[in-house]
This record gives structure tokens, sequence and C-alpha cells, in this order.
């Protein structure tokens, strides 16, 4: 796999695993915008790729380099089509997953439960308190 541009090895595995081909995506370069006055405003630094076959597009520009922002773009959208293809599988999805399951409201019955336990738990702390005479 030929990437333009090095990426990390960790991206470089994920996309030999998802079958990722560079040749699929369109690359742009146009000048960035917002904080850094005539150094954003006069320089092309932001790199936009588009990925046909999924039709994912990435538009970075976090730093005033081309190339840096160019290996993080590449990254970027390995781990989105990744994400595409893989779903719940890929580590963004589990990581969502996870976040999902914890924010979810108990059921009842584990509600009760718990707060049995801390009952328990109140009444053997209320044992160990000193009586005062």
């Amino acid at each position: 796999m030929n990437f333009p541009i090095e990426i990390g090895h960790k991206f470089q595995v994920i996309a030999k695993e998802i079958k990722f081909n560079p040749e699929d995506v369109e690359e742009r370069f146009t000048r960035g915008s917002g904080h850094g006055g005539q150094s954003v405003n006069k320089s092309t630094n932001c790199v936009e790729l588009h990925h046909e076959p999924t039709d994912i597009d990435v538009r970075y520009h976090h730093h005033k380099g081309l190339l840096r922002n160019r290996k993080e773009a590449w990254e970027l959208l390995v781990v989105k089509v990744e994400e595409h293809k893989k779903g719940k599988q890929s580590e963004i999805g589990q990581k969502r997953h996870k976040i999902q399951k914890q924010k979810q409201r108990r059921s009842r019955k584990s509600k009760e439960k718990m707060l049995e336990e801390k009952k328990k738990r109140s009444e053997i702390k209320e044992f160990r308190r000193a009586i005062d005479n």
C-alpha cells in the first residue's frame, strides 16, 4: 500500500486490514480559515480528502504546516473508512457502544438491588459507631 505520505504504523495496519486503496482518494489543498491572520489566509495548508467508494470527506486544518495536516488527514480518513466498513467492531464503534451502555438507565431490578446493597452497607456502618452514655 503506497500512501502519498508516511502515516503511522497503527494506521497502516488498519488500512491493510480493511483493504484501503489510496488510489481511490481524491486529494486537494486549499487555503485554511480561522485564527492566524495573514499566515493562514495567504498560505495553502488545508487538506481535503474524498474517498470515492464510501463517499467520505475529510477536511483537516489544525496546524500551520501542510505536511503535518496532510499526514493527520490521511490517518483520520483511514479511521473513518474503518468505522464505515466495520461499524461496531471498529475501535471508535466500540468506544461509542461503551459510552452508550454507561449512559443507559438502570433496569428497575438492578436499581432495587443496588439500593438494597447500599442499605445493608449503611446498617453495617451504623453498628460501628461509638455508643455515647
